[in-house]
């Protein structure tokens, strides 16, 4: 190695240094642009669709889900946080009618769907029309059909022409706000993004300025959501949700959202009777029966359960809740039996409803 040296002079073997210090520092500027293939790297978070039924009433929903996790602590509360639902064929006036209870809400919906139609008329033939503002809050308490109504009002706008594609794009705090600096605003404008042509609905909004940590980014949230709203009002319809006071409160924090956010629609908590209807819509839409024993048992339980209800009553998520753990008591019960008929396969007795309700 010496002899080799040996044959350059100082000059030459300054030259030969410096190119080699200098393919070292290419190499290492190369690894950073491409990437480390170390799967415990910190890494960018990125939206993809991920079909899966989520739970409830609606059907067909796809998620976003944050495939890259970076390794900061709380990462995993921001999973799942979206939910897109794609546009379902039929006639939204038709769903919205069929939804059990709701009159109020079904004729406010109707109300708001005659007077954009009539509001369209008078501009195509070159009359006046107030500006008008397709942004709703709902308000009432968790399992009063929400999602559902806003569901059905976004194809509903999509087929009076407002918007183009007429899909929900459903979040939360979760999906909207950062936990470090930089991170809130490209989180609300890829929601915002994902909306267009679409509704952007955000449950339990008072949550985006309900925090009381210095380090909380609710109001950078919101800043972020008006502007967008103001410059895709042609392209995004935002719908706010969540308990009656509470979104009240989030509404008047904020002179942008009282101007944005002026029609409100209240969905009152279900009747027994209604909320026993709903069960027996689950028992059609799965092919059950049930006895009349178990049929009056259940309506009693109701009834006592609405008298004492308190405001996280889940309304119609308890009553899926109930249906979810019948069938599988009902399971239980089969499977012990061995053989049955096909009678009593579809059949839901008084002890299923009975083990179903146990701790409840």
């Amino acid at each position: 190695m010496a002899n080799f040296f040996d044959r350059f002079n100082s000059k030459q073997l300054t030259i030969i240094i410096v190119c080699i210090t200098a393919c070292f520092l290419m190499m290492g500027a190369c690894t950073m642009v491409l990437g480390d293939e170390n799967p415990d790297t910190k890494k960018e978070k990125k939206f993809v669709f991920d079909d899966d039924d989520d739970d409830g009433s609606d059907e067909g929903g796809r998620k976003y889900k944050f495939m890259e996790e970076d390794r900061s602590e709380g990462s995993e509360d921001n999973k799942d946080s979206v939910k897109v639902k794609k546009p379902i064929e039929g006639d939204p006036y038709q769903e919205l009618d069929e939804l059990i209870g709701l009159e109020d809400v079904k004729a406010e919906v109707r109300s708001l769907a005659n007077y954009v139609k009539v509001q369209k008329q008078r501009k195509d033939k070159g009359l006046k029309t107030p500006s008008l503002s397709y942004h709703l809050v709902f308000t009432g308490s968790p399992g009063t059909g929400k999602t559902t109504v806003a569901r059905i009002v976004s194809r509903i706008y999509k087929d009076l022409g407002i918007l183009k594609k007429g899909h929900l794009v459903e979040t939360d705090r979760s999906g909207l706000i950062g936990q470090y600096v930089g991170q809130t605003a490209p989180r609300v404008n890829a929601m915002c993004d994902s909306a267009l042509g679409g509704v952007l609905f955000i449950d339990e909004a008072y949550a985006l300025t309900q925090s009381e940590s210095s380090n909380d980014y609710g109001a950078e949230a919101v800043a972020t959501l008006l502007k967008r709203m103001e410059d895709d009002r042609d392209r995004l319809v935002v719908i706010v949700a969540g308990y009656t006071n509470e979104m009240k409160k989030f509404i008047n924090t904020n002179p942008g959202l009282e101007s944005r956010f002026n029609r409100y629609i209240h969905f009152p908590d279900y009747s027994a009777d209604e909320l026993y209807k709903i069960f027996r819509m689950y028992l059609k839409k799965n092919q059950y029966t049930i006895t009349k024993e178990a049929a009056s048992f259940l309506l009693e339980h109701l009834e006592r359960k609405v008298a004492m209800k308190d405001r996280n009553f889940g309304n119609a998520r308890y009553v899926r809740n109930i249906f979810e753990k019948t069938i599988q008591a009902q399971a239980n019960r089969i499977a012990k039996a061995g053989r049955v008929s096909d009678e009593e396969l579809v059949e839901i007795t008084l002890s299923d409803i009975r083990n179903a309700m146990a701790g409840k």
